[in-house]
């Protein structure tokens, strides 16, 4: 017998009281959508037929029956400051079993357990994205209104079988996230960046910008941050690569990790970070925290949106500003996108060396045409040569990220900063991809981050600070090393 005849008279009150909580979404059968590559090396999503509707219809009903008796329950115990966060939970679950069983509907032990788990998830979670969130293989979740949710597995894009009950429903969501770090969303202020608790990051956007209905996107952030280990593990660096990297970050050479959006740019920070020794003070400056140090000597600021009436912003440049007051070994800037490059450009060369930050662009010489461009963003009125100097001066090396066609993420270029020559800034490669060595049958790119074979003239800082490396790693690759 199917789940809606079972369902069809219901043990209890059909809906949910006044006052209680949006009704909860309501995820359909798994593996309805799949990912097959096309010949253009992009993704086709290919779903099945939709569940059956009116068995989508009871079950939302009886999920909205038993979120109206939990809250009955125990509403006013939700908020209470003595429950911990398992205590709250175990009783969420214990209540919510006694709220199932009181409907006596013959309901399998695994349609039970669902129930319990997806209003569980929307009373103390973020309803249906929460699976979504809880799933480690999946890195970002794109909610293209209530009910489109497309997320990221493997570096491909998939549509995914969850989806809310309504917009309303999603609307509640996006505010419960936003609420929860002191932002606001609403018609006056339509946009937000926010994050979650773990420090994943979170994009929303409502009607009126969002013409279908609100846009939600969530970039996750493992619990477990990555390592230098893990990211040479996925191809992303390699040993040499990272043994120059280390060197630089303890010889406190500046460095700009560059690339486009989703290649791993404060992935790749936070590894970078790892390298800086424990007896230094650090401070961050984020949009919405998001980096992962490891050291104890932190100072993590953050910059705060303008209140309803307009006022109390605080923007990077205010805190890149007031971080030189206090007394930071490395200011670690998350992204630089406006008037706080100048400042951050000036601490590099006024005694804060070693400092760490990323721009979005495609190349090195990109970055610095970036660079540029956010420089003239603080409205000051300097020559562009002026603004070349400061920028060849204060930065020592780039680090490149790219997102290739395969889904995967490498460091395709390492680039020092050698100076200026006339109008233009010197640059040249100690690491670029190789992209000659081609595709395996399953399309993936073979090739690997190489040594160019030119020495960088920093290594000069590394003798004179007594770090060595080894002298293998800018020795030109083998070409047998291809077969």
């Amino acid at each position: 017998m199917k789940l809606s005849e079972r369902l069809q008279h219901p043990g209890g009150a059909d809906g949910v009281n006044p006052g209680t909580p949006e009704r909860a979404g309501v995820a359909a059968p798994p593996s309805v959508a799949t990912a097959a590559p096309t010949p253009a090396g992009g993704v086709a999503v290919a779903t099945r037929p939709a569940p059956d509707p009116s068995e989508y219809d009871a079950l939302s009903r009886l999920k909205s029956r038993a979120a109206g008796e939990l809250y009955n329950r125990i509403g006013s115990r939700l908020n209470d400051p003595t429950l911990g966060e398992a205590q709250l939970h175990e009783l969420v679950r214990s209540e919510l079993a006694k709220v199932v069983e009181s409907e006596r509907i013959p309901l399998s032990g695994d349609e039970q357990h669902r129930l319990i788990r997806e209003v569980q998830d929307d009373v103390l979670g973020l309803g249906p994205l929460q699976r979504l969130l809880d799933d480690p293989s999946i890195t970002e979740i794109m909610v293209n209104g209530h009910e489109m949710i497309f997320v990221e597995q493997d570096g491909k894009l998939v549509r995914s079988t969850s989806r809310f009950a309504s917009e309303q429903h999603l609307r509640k969501i996006i505010e419960r996230i936003v609420s929860r770090v002191g932002r606001r969303i609403d018609e006056s202020s339509p946009l937000v960046d926010a994050r979650l608790a773990d420090g994943s990051r979170v994009n929303a956007v409502i009607p009126p910008l969002a013409f279908n209905g609100s846009s939600l996107t969530i970039r996750k952030f493992s619990t477990d941050p990555f390592r230098v280990e893990d990211l040479i593990r996925f191809g992303s660096l390699t040993p040499e690569m990272a043994e120059l990297l280390s060197a630089c970050v303890r010889a406190r050479l500046n460095i700009i990790v560059s690339g486009g959006t989703g290649t791993g740019k404060t992935t790749l920070l936070n590894v970078l970070s790892s390298f800086i020794p424990h007896d230094e003070r650090i401070v961050t400056i984020e949009d919405a925290v998001e980096l992962q140090l490891q050291q104890d000597h932190v100072v993590r600021l953050e910059s705060r949106p303008p209140n309803i009436e307009g006022k109390g912003e605080i923007t990077i440049r205010d805190l890149v500003r007031n971080s030189l007051r206090m007394r930071p070994d490395r200011i670690v800037v998350g992204e630089v996108r406006g008037g706080e490059t100048l400042d951050m450009l000036q601490a590099m060369n006024t005694g804060h060396d070693g400092s760490l930050s990323t721009v979005h662009a495609n190349s090195p010489r990109d970055a610095i045409a970036r660079l540029e461009t956010l420089v003239l963003m603080a409205g000051m009125d300097l020559p562009l040569r002026a603004v070349r100097e400061q920028i060849s001066s204060a930065v020592d090396l780039i680090v490149q990220l790219t997102r290739l066609r395969d889904g995967t993420r490498r460091v395709t270029a390492v680039t020092e900063v050698q100076g200026m020559e006339g109008q233009t800034v010197t640059m040249q490669d100690a690491f670029l991809f190789d992209y000659s060595a081609g595709l395996d049958d399953r399309g993936r790119f073979l090739g690997r981050p190489v040594a160019t074979g030119v020495r960088p003239r920093f290594t000069d800082r590394f003798e004179e600070l007594g770090i060595r490396v080894s002298p293998a790693i800018f020795a030109l690759p083998d070409p047998r090393s291809r077969r």
